[in-house]
């Protein structure tokens, strides 16, 4: 252990290790000493132990009382072992001798988990802290536009529309007053076109305004007249994914002849 100079009277004296509690100055002790957790020196660590405290006394420095707890429990632990043991009978059958180090032992491993942990979490706070994040960003309309693959065919719109209808009648309420809707299947169109020239839109996400089954009708309509007409594209990036619409090269342009009709 350290020791202070005493050389000359103004020389500063060696600085004493400070420890988290009595275990953690245990645990020092034991690894200095390279001894077995399981089979504690007991002796030897209570002499040291009190060398410690009586250090730190003799420069004037406060000792908390969980150390002299342990001092006293360390004293205890020893004089137990010192103590002679009984003479045993061949002919009684006993137990196993309990090792008064045994309560002692399990503290230790148990603190020494609970530092190796905190040390684990430590490293992770600093790795953290020389991360940083920034808000999350919109996809860029190129990007989804060059990783999606085109061609979706009338079947696979077919499927997502069956699907809408479906979703569609597990979500309406048992009753319901609905009122007439007058919107054509241009002006749902023009209704499509404003939100796919905002960036690509889900085909599912077209119809979560729709509460009736000709506002289902009018949008899919809709839908298939803009893909005529090439004003818009359907595409969809892998089997059974989401199709995507994406603004088509004639998206400006406004269709010739009536809807549903070639």
């Amino acid at each position: 252990m350290s020791k202070p100079l005493t050389e000359h009277p103004y020389q500063p004296v060696i600085k004493i290790p400070d420890f988290e509690g009595p275990l953690d100055l245990l645990l020092h002790l034991i690894k200095e000493n390279k001894m077995d957790i399981y089979d504690i020196k007991i002796v030897t660590i209570t002499s040291q132990y009190m060398d410690y405290l009586h250090q730190r006394q003799s420069h004037r420095l406060e000792v908390a009382g969980d150390y002299f707890v342990m001092a006293a429990t360390l004293m205890n632990i020893k004089s137990q072992m010192l103590l002679p043991k009984p003479p045993v009978d061949e002919e009684e059958t006993g137990e196993d001798e309990i090792d008064p180090r045994q309560e002692l032992v399990a503290q230790l491993l148990e603190y020494q988990r609970y530092k190796k942990a905190a040390g684990e979490l430590k490293n992770k706070e600093s790795f953290r802290q020389q991360e940083f994040t920034r808000p999350a960003m919109h996809v860029p309309r190129e990007l989804i536009a060059a990783h999606v693959k085109p061609g979706v065919t009338i079947t696979q719109l077919q499927a997502a529309y069956a699907r809408v209808l479906k979703n569609h009648r597990l979500n309406q309420p048992l009753v319901e007053t609905v009122a007439a809707e007058k919107v054509s299947v241009a002006q749902r169109m023009g209704d499509v076109v404003k939100q796919v020239k905002k960036g690509p839109v889900r085909f599912t996400t077209l119809f979560e305004n729709d509460r009736t089954r000709d506002s289902l009708v009018t949008t899919f309509l809709a839908i298939l007249e803009l893909s005529r007409h090439r004003r818009i594209n359907l595409q969809q990036a892998e089997l059974f994914g989401p199709i995507i619409l994406t603004e088509g090269p004639k998206i400006d342009e406004q269709s010739v002849d009536k809807p549903g009709t070639d």
